[in-house]
């Protein structure tokens, strides 16, 4: 049974069921992303507008419509977080793994060459006291130089 198929059946007659699936269908995927196929089908077969959940994909950042790399890393760019230096932080780690803010934006996803590491911002961790702040694969890590963000970056590479 393919994994649509087993979320349709575990949401079946759920309302309000379209977020958990489409985090089972994120979760699932390789690239950790929503596939366009499966969104697709998903509307057929929920009979859900694919506007609807392009809005709802779109509306919510947990969501990627491009696939992601191994590792995740979010640096927080809320107010106490901008003021402590995690612009140079993500401007540093992007410059590591040879990339740069496209444009200037600092909001998007960018992921290395290799698929190893994808790079994202978050509004706020509400870690503010603990400033700045990131999560790598989920785990937050506080009061960040640009050294220990280069470390733990490098141990990540090294696995």
């Amino acid at each position: 049974m393919d994994q649509l198929t087993t979320v349709l059946h575990t949401y079946r007659d759920k309302p309000g069921a379209l977020l958990a699936m489409l985090e089972e269908l994120q979760e699932a995927s390789p690239g950790h992303y929503l596939e366009e196929q499966k969104l697709r089908d998903l509307s057929q077969a929920t009979g859900i507008p694919l506007s609807q959940i392009y809005s709802v994909a779109t509306f919510y950042s947990y969501f990627n419509l491009t696939p992601q790399g191994t590792h995740s890393l979010v640096v927080c760019r809320g107010t106490a977080c901008h003021t402590r230096g995690s612009l140079g932080l993500l401007q540093e780690a992007l410059r590591h793994i040879g990339m740069e803010l496209q444009g200037g934006e600092e909001e998007g996803s960018y992921t290395s060459a290799d698929g190893a590491l994808t790079i994202r911002t978050v509004a706020c961790f509400g870690q503010c006291a603990l400033a700045p702040v990131i999560a790598l694969d989920g785990k937050i890590h506080s009061r960040l130089t640009v050294g220990r963000l280069i470390s733990i970056i490098e141990r990540l590479r090294r696995g």
